[in-house]
């Protein structure tokens, strides 16, 4: 039972038991085996590949054998994002949750519902011999916050079903039908590095907002590595310096909300420190309201013994500085969609060089390859490369979707109003999965999850308890 006391308890059991196990993207060895012992236990019939993807088969209830299979499907990795000064480890330590109010959090961190309320669902149901079911196939992905690898090597063949419950989406009301196609693009850049003969500042933009890089990316928020780009590429036309380092963000589809550059030089300390407060001040207040607590700060720091020569300093701020970013166009068709973006979700130096990790976004597939055209373009001129990674494609609107006139017959008895019906620019796995199961017929859908991909995020509880009642009657009703 749910040490919280909280309903639906068996769904809150199992997620309280995923969030003890650390399960960030690219560490998901142990979740994954979590599950597979439980569905060993439970006698149901069950495939883990190597990628740690699994798979959970229990069979019809009696009567319903000849009904159609319905797939559950979620994530078992996180975004792992915590607060500045917090200590934890996440990649070996679990979340410490707590209750305020309706919701359930993580102190300082990521909590983890995108998509662990998915698997504890799946879980509860796969349990309850008291519901009345069709054959039911559990599909638990990993890494798909990183350009749903899993999902992308997954085998399908053991699935008889041709309809699927997606629950990764983070409105309560809201059937998601169609998404945008996505890929990982990321910029290399060589630099070679010499003696440094300067002084070192370091500069740090932090306290952005951050969030979803699909989701939010239309909101007009800071993006502290576009901000850092901006301020090194003014300062250098009055003041000659070079990069030591440059780094900043976590993951490709996260806004990142921290950046941090190394420079030197030996201009006066004065002069430097006035032109990036004042580049400082002007950023804030042009970002007052959708960041009201950034921050841009400059101190001398201890000396580097290294920092990059002039033509790498100039290459890397070229790149940084006019590489696209954000919104780069919205849908003609639906309205206040995004159809295309992109977003430099890490940045980071290294012995090699500097690397920019984006995820690109479109549901125009001549769009992305546009961008990654621009992106080689750029890298061509400053000696660079660059790689993808995680390519999917976009998830198609079906005219005729009997499962999702199911859905919203079932949404209209229990909250006597109509669900939201909508196409989104961030990626789900259903465009994978369409791509690999012929004519499936899905819909993405979710309780309400509040600035996921953040310490900030949180979990409606009562919304977990209205989703998973309606979930149940989904599958009792059948297609």
């Amino acid at each position: 039972m749910s040490k919280y006391n909280l309903e639906p308890s068996r769904v809150f059991h199992y997620f309280e038991e995923i969030s003890a196990i650390p399960h960030g993207s690219g560490n998901t060895k142990q979740i994954s085996d979590y599950c597979k012992k439980w569905a060993a236990d439970n006698g149901f019939e069950h495939y883990q590949d190597e990628a740690n993807n699994l798979i959970i088969i229990k069979e019809a209830s009696a009567g319903r054998e000849n009904d159609e299979p319905i797939i559950i499907q979620g994530h078992l990795d996180m975004v792992c994002e915590k607060a500045e000064g917090v200590d934890k480890d996440m990649a070996t330590e679990g979340l410490e949750l707590y209750v305020e109010g309706d919701y359930l959090k993580a102190r300082g961190t990521t909590l983890g519902g995108d998509d662990g309320i998915a698997v504890a669902m799946a879980m509860a149901i796969l349990e309850d011999d008291s519901l009345s079911h069709p054959r039911l196939e559990a599909v638990f992905t990993v890494d798909e916050e990183v350009g749903m690898l899993g999902a992308e090597v997954l085998d399908v063949s053991p699935l008889k079903g041709r309809v699927m419950l997606n629950i990764d989406s983070e409105m309560e009301g809201v059937f998601t039908v169609s998404c945008a196609g996505g890929v990982v693009a990321t910029c290399n850049i060589p630099v070679i590095r010499q003696a440094n003969l300067g002084d070192t500042y370091k500069i740090v933009v932090g306290g952005l907002t951050g969030g979803h890089s699909g989701m939010e990316i239309n909101k007009g928020r800071a993006t502290s590595n576009k901000i850092m780009a901006g301020i090194l590429k003014v300062l250098s036309e009055t003041i000659k310096y070079s990069l030591v380092a440059i780094d900043g963000g976590l993951k490709d589809n996260a806004i990142p909300v921290h950046t941090q550059a190394i420079i030197s030089s030996n201009a006066d300390e004065k002069q430097i420190c006035d032109k990036i407060n004042e580049l400082g001040q002007s950023l804030i207040s042009q970002y007052k309201d959708t960041d009201p607590d950034m921050t841009i700060e400059v101190t001398k720091t201890d000396i580097a013994e290294q920092c990059f020569d002039e033509i790498s300093t100039a290459n890397v701020i070229h790149a940084l500085y006019e590489l696209p970013e954000g919104v780069q166009k919205m849908s003609e068709d639906v309205e206040n969609l995004v159809q295309t973006s992109l977003n430099m979700g890490i940045l980071k130096t290294d012995l090699s060089g500097v690397s920019m990790s984006y995820c690109v976004r479109s549901s125009v597939d001549s769009e992305k390859e546009a961008i990654l055209d621009t992106m080689r373009n750029m890298m061509e001129r400053v000696n660079g490369k660059l790689s993808t990674t995680g390519n999917y494609p976009g998830w198609e609107y079906r005219k005729e979707s009997p499962l999702r006139e199911l859905m919203i017959d079932v949404y209209r008895e229990q909250y006597g109003k109509e669900p939201v019906i909508e196409a989104i620019h961030a990626g789900v796995e259903c465009g994978l999965f369409a791509g690999k199961i012929r004519n499936l017929d899905c819909v993405s859908y979710g309780p309400d999850l509040l600035e996921i991909h953040t310490f900030r995020e949180s979990m409606s509880i009562s919304s977990v308890q209205r989703v998973y009642k309606m979930t149940r009657t989904i599958i009792e009703r059948g297609i």
